[in-house]
């Protein structure tokens, strides 16, 4: 008798935007941990990010605030949002018709990013600062440069890890 193949197993969506999720959770931020999972075209993994500080700085003595008189008490200006961590973590060549599975909406730096390595398609999952303008620019660049962007469609399934 042949024993038949799982049928619970997760789709290619729920796969790699679960890494993205748990890349996440290595951020420190306090408010928004977001994390990113570059794909290639054939399904592989081919980089992960997390929003974070740069290399060198140290997350306990470089401010988590999000707001202060001076900005630079604030982590706005030196947090490394996930999506450009992913690209920079990247050591294999051409990011080239790849997509990036994103917990958050990207902002406009970073699709710039995204559209300059040739990243082609943009999965996300939350998108909290719909209508700001940084998030208007990111689909003005998206659609003029004829990148995809689509919101994820949870299926609801919870996935439990005991590590």
């Amino acid at each position: 008798m042949i024993t038949p193949k799982r049928a619970d197993y997760i789709s290619w969506d729920e796969y790699f935007m679960g890494v993205a999720k748990l890349s996440g959770l290595r951020s420190k931020d306090p408010n928004t941990p977001v994390g990113a999972c570059i794909v290639s075209s054939d399904n592989k993994i081919l980089s992960m990010g997390y929003n974070g500080f740069p290399r060198g700085c140290s997350d306990d003595e470089f401010p988590w605030s999000r707001e202060d008189e001076n900005p630079l008490n604030t982590k706005y200006i030196y947090v490394t949002h996930s999506e450009l961590n992913a690209i920079l973590n990247y050591r294999g060549g051409s990011l080239e018709g790849a997509k990036i599975y994103v917990s958050l909406f990207p902002c406009n730096e970073c699709a710039k990013a995204i559209i300059q390595c040739g990243i082609k398609t943009v999965i996300y999952d939350d998108n909290k600062y719909d209508g700001t303008p940084s998030v208007i620019a990111s689909k003005k660049m998206f659609d003029a440069a004829g990148v995809k962007y689509i919101h994820y469609e949870s299926s609801g399934r919870e996935i439990k890890i005991t590590l």
